[in-house]
């Protein structure tokens, strides 16, 4: 698609390099992401518990400075930060108390709910949206995972439980999607890591060992692909040693370097780039140290600065690590000359996603272009699961695909989600409630997706809905009117429309949804003629389905409708290329784009985009191309008819 930016050889417009450097840098949905600065000690013992809470800018170096106080005076608990809001729950003597507090202030903790389980020696994670406690002692070792939706407040909720029942881990690490907990006491040093998939709940899952069984509580932080873990307790004595892993992966952990002083009882933070470890004790003594390393070099770390006191079993939390970036550095084409994100929802989101498909091999790939643009698509990322013949939903913010045809040759219940303003990989939202593949058909609104038909093998009418914004398992809406396959869909913000299909022979059935209240299906009129495999785009009012197969024949046809109305559809014009779309149709609300397909000839798999007017009517014109051919996708956008 080529960067809708200036750099620095191609500063042409309105542009200035200090938009360009905002652009890249600072600005955007995630202002602070990369490069969050402060990060927090909170608590602990010096020897006798404190409330204290202190700063740091992590970009710097120099002493701590205060912030304020916590509500209580314990030490020995976790604690867990996102880009706004930092945390810490749990201490001694055991206690299920969590509080917080705003990083772009200063000031005393704040009440937030009870952790499910009453206990000291827990340590925390968190990505953007939830934040995650586990382990501890009540008295005895517990295995509890816990976890917490950060931007409200409440009463925590049971998420699973660690592989073993153990104490004073290692402060966890995470990506946005992944988290990992290490060492801890069980009762004796453990040298264990494991890891969970942070937007589902379940049990953790084993990931490697570190290179030393170690406890007792130490520093840990991590970017968006590495994890770094320093000092600890040996059962003799406090160790020096810091180890690093790739998170992404599974494996033993590498020695990284070393502590300027061999402590435990610390606590870690950090941002993208660097990652501190504060304060702790090698008996007798108590150290008022700062060390910091560089995350993405191994190497010794380097002294920073010194809290206000020495102290030990304190915890930490920061705006910047690892698991609050969803892409870094940013994708400039996203973005505007001010830096400042690209409008989205009705009317104004120009984003579509390409996710998944087949060429012919299932694929986890995902491409995006510029609707109001005209241009080749480009590199968006990749979903968790390669797959083809799923279904998309989308609002302003998110989109998800679900189900499909798995590289294991058999129907998935899987969905899937991406934030649509920032490139980035997927993560997983939840499962469909039937497995099912050859879908098609999905609708949105602002706050609501609705995926129905597919096979699974055999053919289903079912309809599941999900709310885009929470994370779960999607629940029954109601049935179509036919038990179907390969269905197109497409909406306005009340009703979801699905045409044509195939039953096992071709339908020209046109159907629509309610999309705010579940219930089965009605019957909307009927296409010009029967088919299935089209794929559909629609504004507010109107929606276009074109392209499909019917017995004989790839097709060209493109059709629309009045969504608001029932009815026949009516004849709009011709695609620029005859083709099965499996309902790889994307919009705004002025302009349609059908992307790929497959057209059954000699090259097979189709790498056209090609769009309309959908206000208007007339044959469609060349758009750009795919990357790569592909057909039987998930195509979703972030200002398609269906967003207000």
């Amino acid at each position: 698609m080529g960067n809708s930016y200036p750099d620095k050889t191609n500063a042409r417009g309105i542009w200035k390099l200090s938009d360009i450097t905002k652009n890249k840098i600072t600005d955007g949905t995630y202002p602070n992401a990369g490069i969050g600065h402060r990060g927090l000690t909170l608590g602990g013992s010096e020897p006798s518990e404190v409330n204290k809470i202190e700063f740091i800018t992590i970009s710097t170096t120099g002493n701590a400075t205060d912030f304020g106080d916590l509500r209580r005076t314990e030490g020995n608990f976790g604690g867990f930060g996102n880009f706004t809001r930092g945390f810490a729950g749990g201490g001694e003597p055991a206690t299920s108390i969590l509080e917080y507090i705003h990083f772009a202030t200063t000031g005393n903790a704040s009440d937030f709910g009870d952790l499910t389980v009453a206990r000291a020696g827990n340590k925390g994670l968190a990505n953007e949206i939830r934040g995650l406690m586990a382990g501890g002692e009540d008295p005895s070792m517990s295995n509890v995972i816990d976890f917490v939706t950060i931007a409200t407040l409440g009463n925590a909720t049971d998420f699973g439980n660690l592989t073993a029942a153990r104490s004073m881990l290692a402060d966890g690490v995470s990506t946005s999607t992944r988290g990992i907990f290490a060492g801890g006491i069980a009762p004796g040093e453990s040298n264990v890591i494991e890891f969970i998939e942070i937007v589902s709940a379940g049990n953790a899952v084993d990931f490697g060992n570190l290179t030393q069984a170690r406890g007792q509580g130490y520093g840990a932080t991590s970017s968006t692909s590495r994890g770094v873990f320093m000092g600890g307790d040996q059962p003799d004595s406090a160790t020096n040693v810091i180890d690093s892993i790739e998170i992404g992966s599974l494996g033993n952990a590498t020695d990284f370097g070393d502590l300027t002083q061999a402590r435990t009882r610390s606590a870690g933070g950090g941002n993208n780039t660097r990652g501190f470890c504060s304060g702790g004790e090698s008996e007798p003594n108590l150290y008022d140290i700062i060390d910091f390393v560089t995350i993405a070099s191994a190497g010794d770390a380097t002294d920073f600065g010194n809290l206000g006191a020495s102290r030990r079993l304190h915890t930490s939390a920061s705006n910047g690590h690892g698991g609050l970036i969803v892409n870094f550095p940013r994708s400039p084409e996203l973005y505007s000359p001010t830096g400042k994100v690209v409008p989205r929802g009705g009317g104004v989101g120009q984003i579509a996603v390409y996710a998944t498909g087949s060429n012919p091999s299932q694929t986890t790939d995902m491409d995006f272009i510029q609707i109001n643009t005209l241009g080749n698509s480009v590199d968006f990322g990749n979903m968790t699961l390669a797959r083809y013949g799923g279904a998309p939903s989308s609002n302003s913010t998110r989109g998800l695909t679900g189900g499909g045809y798995d590289p294991g040759d058999s129907a998935s219940n899987v969905i899937d989600y991406v934030e649509i303003a920032t490139k980035g990989n997927g993560a997983d939202f939840g499962n469909l409630s039937v497995a099912r593949f050859n879908i098609g058909g999905g609708v949105s609104n602002d706050t609501r997706g609705v995926i129905g038909t597919g096979s699974t093998p055999s053919l289903s009418n079912t309809l599941d809905y999900v709310t885009i914004a929470t994370f779960g398992d999607a629940s029954d809406f109601g049935d179509l009117s036919v038990a179907r396959s390969q269905t197109p869909g497409t909406q306005s913000s009340t009703r979801g429309i699905f045409a044509g299909a195939r039953s096992p022979g071709f339908l020209n059935t046109i159907d629509y949804i309610t999309i705010a209240s579940a219930g089965n299906a009605s019957d909307f009129g009927d296409l010009l003629a029967a088919k299935g495999r089209g794929g559909g785009v629609s504004s507010t009012t109107r929606a276009a389905f074109a392209g499909g197969h019917d017995p004989s024949n790839d097709l060209n046809v493109i059709e629309y409708i009045t969504i608001s109305s029932t009815g026949n559809s009516q004849d709009f014009g011709d695609l620029t290329a005859a083709r099965r779309l499996d309902g790889c149709g994307a919009s705004n609300q002025t302009r349609g784009v059908f992307m790929g397909g497959y057209d059954g000839g000699a090259s097979a798999y189709s790498n056209v985009l090609d769009y309309i007017t959908i206000a208007s009517t007339g044959n469609a014109a060349d758009f750009g191309d795919m990357s790569v051919a592909t057909g039987s996708g998930a195509v979703l956008s972030n200002g398609h008819g269906g967003l207000s």
